[in-house]
């Protein structure tokens, strides 16, 4: 498997040659600074490439190439858009960036309730909070039908936290909730976000999935023609928030995707956290069962509690099992191999990590610290070795 590392370019306070110390060889970013829709220039592309080049590292996955809002919206005309994200495709394979994970998720992309919360020895991690984001949803937006989303006990907790929250609790809240996208264009106040809300209004399950379809239907022939892998990356959360539909959650979800246009080139990215935080999946399972479409992984940990809150666990911790899950990408990588398939090494990153040592009191991407991220990578390294060795 490919060592890789996310960085997040100008965005990111961790410099490429602390990422060197690593040991990984991949580095996973973007363009970050473009806005969604506009295509990605030749010149900005082959200049992101030398920059990670001269340190010793391969670009090797695209996260993300923005999908517009509008796509997922279905709204208008949607041509230029669509004629726009071949386009940054055509660049990126020109250059040798053949893999893109993207995401299908409306307006948010990863939601947390907090962003530093503290962990058994010290540190701290991301937290999704059931309570808080009932909280959210219901008083701070004023969503009264989102009381049917969370159980009667969240409701009345919800209710509670509200009422002895400060100003300074709710716009923490509000500060976290809109730290999901870094470097992206759109930060919501309440009332902004109520605006972005109302142009999803009437858009359900089936609607966003007719938009997905439409989206791969535009965009799959033209990584066929470029030898790219689009793999799409799954919901984090795996549940439906704010009164949007959440499409890929769940490995029926990842079946209808697979099967809307069935391509080599449209696949999956594997990510072990936002699967692992709905209580229905199986993981392993999941990944064995779209195995050959996994162009991508993302090896985190989730612990979930029983009102649907969860929070990061350290890589090898928590609710999935990350050796049986790592068996299935090694097991796959031996089938490519024995088939001569010429993408058979799977890049993967240790997803998140725990704020740490040196970590805590840095500025980083919430989420994307140093020392949480090479511990991960260190645990997941060693598992790798000694299964390839069992």
């Amino acid at each position: 498997m490919i060592e890789s590392w996310r960085w997040y370019g100008e965005f990111d306070p961790i410099t490429l040659a602390e990422v060197a110390q690593t040991g990984a060889t991949g580095i996973v970013t973007a363009l970050h600074d473009i806005p969604y829709g506009e295509v990605w220039p030749v010149s900005a592309v082959a200049d992101r490439k030398s920059q990670l080049e001269a340190v010793g590292f391969d670009w090797v996955v695209v996260e993300s190439l923005p999908i517009h809002e509008r796509i997922k919206r279905g709204d208008g005309d949607l041509s230029g858009l669509f004629a726009n994200y071949r386009q940054s495709m055509a660049n990126l394979a020109g250059q040798g960036v053949k893999t893109i994970c993207y995401n299908f998720m409306p307006l948010l992309d990863w939601t947390r309730t907090d962003l530093a919360h503290p962990v058994p020895g010290g540190g701290t991690c991301l937290r999704f909070d059931a309570v808080r984001m009932a909280g959210f949803e219901i008083h701070m937006l004023g969503r009264k039908e989102a009381e049917a989303d969370y159980s009667p006990e969240v409701c009345a907790k919800a209710a509670a936290w509200f009422q002895r929250a400060s100003e300074a609790e709710r716009e923490g809240l509000l500060h976290s909730i809109m730290s999901g996208l870094p470097g992206a264009f759109d930060r919501y106040d309440i009332e902004g976000l109520k605006r972005a809300l109302r142009a999803y209004a009437g858009i359900d399950r089936a609607a966003l999935r007719a938009n997905y379809k439409r989206f791969l239907e535009e965009i799959i022939p033209t990584a066929e023609d470029l030898g790219m892998r689009m793999c799409v990356h799954p919901d984090d959360p795996p549940r439906d928030i704010l009164g949007l539909p959440r499409i890929v959650s769940s490995g029926e979800d990842l079946a209808w995707i697979m099967a809307a246009v069935d391509s080599p080139a449209n696949g999956v990215t594997l990510c072990s956290g936002s699967l692992g935080a709905n209580p229905v999946n199986d993981v392993p399972a999941i990944a064995a069962q779209v195995a050959d479409r996994i162009h991508f992984a993302h090896l985190r940990n989730v612990r979930k509690d029983p009102d649907g809150s969860f929070e990061e666990a350290a890589h090898l911790d928590g609710d999935t099992d990350m050796v049986a899950l790592i068996k299935v990408l090694l097991a796959e990588q031996a089938r490519r191999t024995e088939v001569g398939r010429d993408d058979a090494l799977i890049p993967f990153r240790p997803d998140h990590g725990h704020e740490m040592l040196s970590d805590l009191g840095r500025d980083n991407v919430p989420g994307y610290p140093l020392i949480g991220r090479m511990r991960g990578l260190a645990e997941l390294r060693g598992v790798i070795r000694a299964l390839a060795h069992a």
